[in-house]
């Protein structure tokens, strides 16, 4: 893995692989980086998970059955309290639930902050991951679609609750020119 600083190479048990699209580098609340990635167990499914240099920082629970997967949407202060916060979707394909994770600098888990079921990132067989986060000037947001991908939508963290926000219909187009806060 290429980070700041140069490449850093990481071993996982041989029954685990990093999948997604890329790892997304972070910087940290407390000074440096780690890598926003997926990790997939044969037996256990998947999480999410934070590694830096040294390695695994901290992640979430494996799903807990295997070709199960999750769909990262990135990470930021989403709410304006100094953590970093996670979203991701929970199984795009099948459960379609947003849910966004704090970590806490020397917790190995990353602690679920809210959760909002009906949006999804993912379909079968795409090569890209769709919405992400953007920040136009009013604080990060999450940009995804309804659980139909028939309806952008962008949801702001508010405590323990998730404000979603109808962005007109959805298309691949209009979610990468949301992203750039068009």
């Amino acid at each position: 893995m290429d980070g700041p600083g140069g490449p850093v190479l990481l071993r996982l048990p041989k029954t685990r692989v990093f999948e997604d699209i890329a790892p997304r580098v972070l910087p940290l609340p407390e000074g440096g980086w780690a890598a926003l990635v997926v990790e997939s167990d044969l037996a256990k499914g998947a999480r999410l998970a934070l590694y830096s240099r040294a390695g695994l920082l901290a992640a979430t629970d494996f799903i807990g059955q295997p070709h199960r997967w999750l769909a990262p949407l990135g990470g930021a202060d989403l709410d304006g309290d100094g953590a970093l916060e996670l979203a991701y979707v929970d199984r795009p394909h099948l459960a379609k639930t947003l849910r966004v994770v704090r970590y806490h600098p020397g917790d190995p888990h990353l602690r679920e902050v809210a959760a909002q079921p009906g949006l999804t990132n993912h379909r079968i067989g795409w090569d890209f991951i769709a919405g992400g986060l953007r920040d136009c000037g009013d604080g990060p947001e999450i940009v995804l679609a309804d659980g139909s991908f028939s309806r952008l939508v962008s949801a702001r963290l508010s405590g323990a609750t998730l404000v979603l926000r109808d962005l007109g219909r959805w298309s691949r187009s209009r979610s990468e020119a949301a992203l750039r806060c068009r």
